[in-house]
């Protein structure tokens, strides 16, 4: 299918989960996960619309932007390695990963302005996933305060593959819980506006339970 048609079928699930939880749909950005397409499908989805993409390897990133350039807002939502940051820092608008001190001092030492970065939050405590557990997420956080490069803009997530609703939604409902705790503390450097949760199997729930970005593959651009 086009990936216009894809986006027209999710765009009324997205309406259906906001009109269930009484949101407003401008809350809710897709990013269109292209890690696994062509640079053509990827180039589909910018045309169909979608001005966010997600890349989880540094060279995928880095192929798709030979074309596409800063036309679309370039998010990093795989596991990063220091020595990689180098490579997309002044590429990659969103960093979605960011999940231990050495990583935020390459992103402190490569970047030349500040970069919104999402903590990864392993709220499942599945050990095939990466992320920080629930109560390391507000320690950390706080140490992140003396770096003038990195701004936390949120907590992101990945729910078990699975279809236990109540379990999707658990897990879910507990980084927004974090998010507020967060939030609450009012600081300037980690306004954590953003909750990064829910993919092509479970983004409905995800909208229900407060994420304001969507990450999507499969469903919209296909494998």
């Amino acid at each position: 299918m086009k990936v216009e048609d894809n986006l027209r079928e999710i765009q009324q699930k997205i309406e259906t989960a906001c009109e269930r939880s009484g949101r407003n749909r401008e809350e809710i950005k897709i990013i269109a996960v292209t890690k696994y397409v062509s640079l053509e499908r990827a180039q589909e989805a910018f045309d169909a619309g979608i001005t966010d993409l997600g890349e989880n390897r540094d060279d995928g990133l880095l192929a798709k932007w030979e074309v596409l350039a800063d036309k679309p807002t370039w998010h990093f939502i795989g596991s990063l390695q220091s020595k990689k940051v180098k490579n997309i820092i002044d590429k990659a608008a969103y960093i979605h990963s960011l999940d231990r001190l050495s990583l935020a001092e390459e992103i402190q030492k490569r970047a030349d302005h500040i970069i919104d970065c999402l903590v990864q939050v392993n709220v499942s405590g599945e050990e095939s996933k990466h992320g920080l557990p629930l109560e390391e997420v507000k320690p950390f956080i706080a140490s992140l305060k003396p770096f003038s490069n990195i701004r936390v803009a949120g907590l992101m997530t990945m729910a078990p593959f699975t279809e236990d609703e109540d379990l999707l939604r658990s897990c879910f409902r507990k980084l927004k819980e974090l998010q507020q705790d967060i939030q609450a503390l009012e600081e300037s450097y980690a306004p954590c506006t953003e909750l990064s949760m829910g993919m092509s199997n479970d983004y409905q729930i995800a909208i229900e339970e407060g994420a304001t970005m969507i990450r999507i593959g499969t469903a919209l651009v296909g494998q």
